[in-house]
């Protein structure tokens, strides 16, 4: 198993960095991806010394650095962790419901945890608790809305795919009417919140990165620990009981951790639907459905799949920019199509 790890994390982290090597030399000004190797190294303490590099700067301020280190890695870093985070939810959440259809976006937990933030930003409330008081807010409506989409999908001690797509379908519709409702009541705030709604990286600071960071590590570090009880629950949940795992202790932990993950991602991001979806069943196809390497590896192909989304967003109407939450769905729709046509072929067949 750690073979395979060490294979598919090596690869993923390869492909992650040629990404944000691509994604900062495209924009308006265009940077050969060799200066921009360069200006990263720079930014490395003593890596001058250790790879004998050239002055980036000659000692003038360079412009394309500027950009650079200025406005675009910021964006980079925080695509990374917003893809990371929400991919990470979505191997959560499919791995504790054992569906492949469940995700932050599906169950209606994005659009709940928007609910949150467009409340802040429309009563002006954004320091009521600090710089944590958008994730704070967007946490509980999220769990909300995941309590309501569980409790409505519960029949009899059972829990049919339908029925828990359905329950996320009209939670969704809900919470996305009470966020329509919101914009209606004020004009000064309506575009914010209209952006939270679509989705975008646009004019993101460090400091937002700083309130992903330790959600989604928190995250990680949990879903990873658990791994091989999730895997346990492939078997369904009386099995992996009978097997030692405490099913209802090791379901509550994955929910609440992979809904503070969505929260916080959402809260900086806004609603970017289907990467919890599309990133952890590619993963699955390729690695095999062994949650030790599917949640770590789904950590960086989500952070992968943000970036390209971003960069295809910034880039193909240059100078006009399309939401990010737009592209996410383009590609994300289609997919979820395709797995529920395949689902119900397959069960067609089981039946014949």
């Amino acid at each position: 198993m750690r073979g395979k790890l060490t294979m598919y994390m090596g690869g993923a982290l390869a492909l992650l960095l040629c990404s944000i090597i691509v994604s900062l030399s495209l924009g308006g000004a265009n940077v050969p991806i060799g200066k921009v190797w360069n200006i990263l190294l720079h930014q490395v303490p003593y890596a001058d010394t250790l790879f004998n590099l050239h002055p980036a700067t000659d000692g003038i301020d360079d412009p394309d650095e500027t950009i650079i280190t200025k406005v675009r890695l910021s964006r980079v870093v925080l695509a990374v962790l917003v893809g990371a985070a929400l991919a990470l939810a979505g191997a959560g959440f499919q791995a504790v419901l054992r569906n492949p259809l469940a995700d932050p976006y599906t169950l209606g937990v994005a659009t709940g945890s928007s609910v949150g933030a467009a409340f802040v930003i429309l009563f002006g409330l954004q320091m009521w608790i600090g710089q944590l008081t958008i994730p704070a807010v967007s946490f509980a409506t999220g769990l909300i809305t995941l309590f309501l989409v569980l409790r409505l999908a519960y029949h009899k001690g059972r829990m049919e795919l339908e029925t828990l797509i359905l329950s996320g379908v009209v939670i969704q519709a809900f919470f996305g009417s009470l966020v329509s409702f919101m914009v209606s009541l004020s004009n000064n705030v309506v575009n914010e919140i209209v952006y939270w709604l679509m989705g975008s990286l646009s004019m993101r600071g460090w400091n937002y990165s700083l309130i992903v960071l330790p959600y989604m590590l928190l995250g990680a570090v949990v879903l990873i620990a658990m791994s091989r009880e999730l895997n346990l629950f492939a078997l369904g949940e009386r099995q992996a009981m009978h097997l030692g795992v405490n099913v209802q202790r090791t379901k509550l932990i994955v929910l609440v951790v992979s809904t503070l993950m969505t929260a916080a991602a959402v809260s900086v991001s806004g609603v970017i639907g289907f990467v919890g979806l599309v990133v952890p069943h590619l993963v699955r196809l390729v690695t095999g459905p062994d949650n030790r390497i599917v949640i770590p590896v789904s950590a960086v192909v989500g952070g992968i799949y943000v970036l390209a989304s971003d960069t295809i967003a910034r880039m193909a109407l240059n100078p006009k920019e399309i939401p990010l939450g737009v592209v996410t769905a383009f590609i994300g729709a289609p997919f979820f199509a395709y797995l529920l046509w395949k689902r119900k072929t397959r069960g067609g067949e089981a039946r014949t």
